[in-house]
């Protein structure tokens, strides 16, 4: 399937897109719990010292008596708005629905059949196994290494497979045009260290049994043997993959290559087919150049490929196959899909309802349509008015910081307030929408409907190539609860979902406010300033603007705050990797301290009120952590410390708030606490 414009090395979101993501939805806002000025004083634990543990101390109680239902691997403030969101789209698309179409035209009509057909379960196991089939024979028909190539090419408008991740976004160098993108992949499991780290040696045998299931599903002659086959070649691809932390720096992953040097460097794989069955010429590859994320990985796996038996990448493929288009076809494919992918790996108790997935699977396919929908209903002018105020202040507050910086020459701080002045703030929606015309949605067609979907999808970027880049264009759609950072375009956007309690309540304490999307948008802003970020000016162009000095001193800071996160355990003997949660806890750190600043330039001259005993600036933490009022499966709590970039719940609130002295004031934290930093220890940074 295609993939997005932007890479994961180069956008930071505010929260894990793995997780989910909320806190308490407005129906639970308005319990007796809550107070007037925004937040559950209910939900703390009292027994706990602030100095002990900030997490426990806001949220304990709570959190104690929060229940993960069991369609899901967490439960918080981001998922239960999500869940709203969840519902508010089923509301749309069940009320296009009223009316039986057979020929959809419009983008309503296809947004109504789109749902339904999804909805249909009984044509769905009527069908079975059969919608694969064009596709199965397809993979029995490779003879040659370029009909292989070419097969896993078209897997950009189809459910077939590449273990290569092919992209295009704006180039880092010069994001006024758009490259493509080459990265690793090809591993059916979360990440590298479940095929090679003992500490996962059960998910590698329940992925060997879940491969000879989907194998049978599918009539594969030889399953049994091929799937042992198939998992020995997968580990042999994931012991040549980078480790996710060495993927998060923009330098080294900022390879940009012809196709005639991609085919000196990755000999064994017909480059040009794989490209000519993603529909891109070479010339047009040339003219746009190939941005290779990882060159050894890519190296590595071209290597492999060359070297295994085609039997085995045949059955290879048809697995993948089946696993990419399970929640298109019957229940013995949902089932089977869902106890591997979401049971075993995650700890997910039960299977999500139909109308869950039909919703997602719908907003996956025309998300910006639904979006133009949503935001009409759930919106307020209001709402957008009051962010971008408040974005305002915290633009003032971060300029007051850089100016201020200690640590930092002149000549790099000079720099750093031009990005700063440059820096776009986008907010609820975007400028443009989305053009659905030219995709076709049958009833009753639920794989050709996804298929074609994601087809739809990469010709609109394949589109793009060899035309100016545009900056009003979003990576996410307004009913995505999160936000994100794109330092090519030296931006931050805010989509309309995330704009809700317990993020944003206009009837709120301002104080709550700011230590809760203030935080939010101070933590998009510092994104430009982490250490992937920075890297980046004002114009979104990577290249080095900072002094050598400046440089080490940043990386010494971020250092020093890495250890910090490498000793937060998670489960036990479960540690955080602060390598690749570094960008994200900069900016949890920097957004928290925005957010205060910003809040004590909003009072002026005035004096905070004390509201039920708690102080202006406790008020600020307390709305930082009520965000992170999230509890998290075991198995899932596992699978994050390897692969999301976020740091755990407790961490986003404890370890950002030890590092700022007016933590210490406000909750009277002492020497002999277990958070408790001495002052020389306390890490700044921006």
């Amino acid at each position: 399937m295609s993939s997005s414009k932007i890479s994961s090395h180069i956008r930071s979101s505010f929260a894990s897109l793995l997780v989910g993501s909320a806190l308490v939805t407005p129906a639970v806002a308005a319990s007796a719990t809550i107070q007037p000025w925004g937040f559950d004083l209910a939900g703390r634990d009292v027994n706990v010292a602030p100095g002990n543990s900030f997490f426990e101390y806001a949220n304990g109680s709570a959190v104690k008596k929060l229940v993960i239902p069991a369609d899901r691997t967490s439960f918080g403030a981001f998922d239960a708005l999500r869940d709203l969101s969840q519902k508010r789209v089923r509301d749309i698309l069940t009320g296009l629905a009223r009316e039986r179409i057979s020929k959809p035209e419009t983008t309503d009509q296809k947004l109504a059949v789109y749902y339904t057909s999804f909805m249909d379960e009984k044509q769905v196991e009527a069908l079975g196994a059969k919608p694969l089939a064009p596709d199965l024979s397809a993979i029995r028909a490779i003879k040659t290494p370029a009909d292989l190539a070419h097969l896993i090419g078209t897997g950009q408008t189809s459910f077939q497979y590449s273990p290569f991740s092919l992209g295009i976004q704006p180039d880092a160098k010069d994001p006024t045009r758009f490259s493509l993108s080459l990265d690793q992949g090809g591993l059916g499991m979360p990440d590298r260290d479940y095929y090679l780290k003992e500490t996962f040696a059960a998910k590698k045998q329940a992925y060997g049994a879940y491969i000879v299931r989907m194998l049978h599903l599918v009539g594969w002659q030889d399953g049994d043997a091929m799937a042992k086959e198939i998992l020995a070649f997968e580990t042999k691809i994931a012991a040549v993959h980078w480790e996710r932390a060495d993927m998060r720096d923009p330098d080294k992953t900022y390879n940009p290559r012809s196709v005639s040097a991609l085919e000196k460097e990755a000999p064994g794989f017909d480059w040009v087919a794989w490209l000519s069955g993603a529909g891109i010429t070479r010339q047009q590859a040339d003219a746009a150049t190939i941005v290779v994320g990882e060159p050894s990985a890519i190296t590595g796996q071209a290597k492999v490929m060359n070297e295994t038996p085609m039997p085995v990448l045949q059955a290879w493929l048809a697995f993948h196959l089946a696993n990419n288009a399970a929640s298109t076809l019957s229940t013995p494919f949902v089932n089977a899909s869902y106890e591997f992918n979401r049971k075993t790996i995650a700890g997910q108790p039960k299977l999500a309802a139909r109308w869950k997935r039909a919703t997602d699977a719908t907003d996956d396919a025309m998300g910006w349509a639904i979006g133009r929908i949503y935001v009409d209903k759930y919106f307020p002018a209001d709402s957008k008015a009051k962010m971008e105020e408040l974005t305002t202040h915290l633009k003032a507050a971060f300029r007051v910081r850089l100016q201020n910086n200690s640590w930092m020459s002149e000549a790099t701080k000079r720099q750093a307030l031009v990005k700063l002045d440059h820096f776009d703030i986008q907010v609820g929606y975007p400028k443009k929408w989305r053009d659905y015309n030219d995709l076709t949605v049958i009833p009753g067609d639920v794989y050709g409907n996804v298929a074609r979907a994601s087809g739809f999808e990469w010709r609109y970027w394949l589109g793009h190539l060899g035309k100016p880049v545009d900056r009003d264009e979003w990576d996410m759609t307004p009913q995505t609860v999160n936000a994100y950072n794109n330092p090519v375009f030296n931006e931050v956007v805010f989509p309309a979902s995330i704009l809700q309690p317990p993020f944003f309540d206009p009837h709120a304490d301002p104080a709550i406010n700011y230590g809760a999307i203030g935080g939010v948008i101070g933590h998009e802003m510092t994104h430009g300033f982490d250490d992937e970020g920075r890297k980046f000016d004002e114009n979104g162009r990577l290249h080095d603007w900072w002094t050598k000095e400046d440089a080490e001193r940043f990386k010494k800071l971020g250092d020093r705050l890495g250890a910090q996160y490498d000793a937060f355990e998670v489960l036990p003997g479960v540690h955080l990797n602060g390598k690749l949660t570094m960008g994200e806890n900069i900016a949890d750190l920097g957004g928290l301290t925005l957010a205060l600043d910003a809040y004590r330039a909003a009072l002026l001259t005035k004096d905070a009120p004390v509201l039920d005993g708690i102080t202006g600036e406790q008020r600020v933490f307390l709305g930082w952590a009520q965000v992170w009022r999230m509890k998290v499966r075991d198995e899932r709590a596992r699978q994050l410390a390897v692969v999301d970039p976020h740091s755990a719940p407790a961490a986003r609130v404890n370890l950002p708030a030890h590092n700022i002295d007016a933590w210490y004031k406000a909750w009277n934290v002492q020497a002999g606490q277990k958070l408790y930093l001495a002052p020389d220890d306390r890490v700044k940074i921006w």
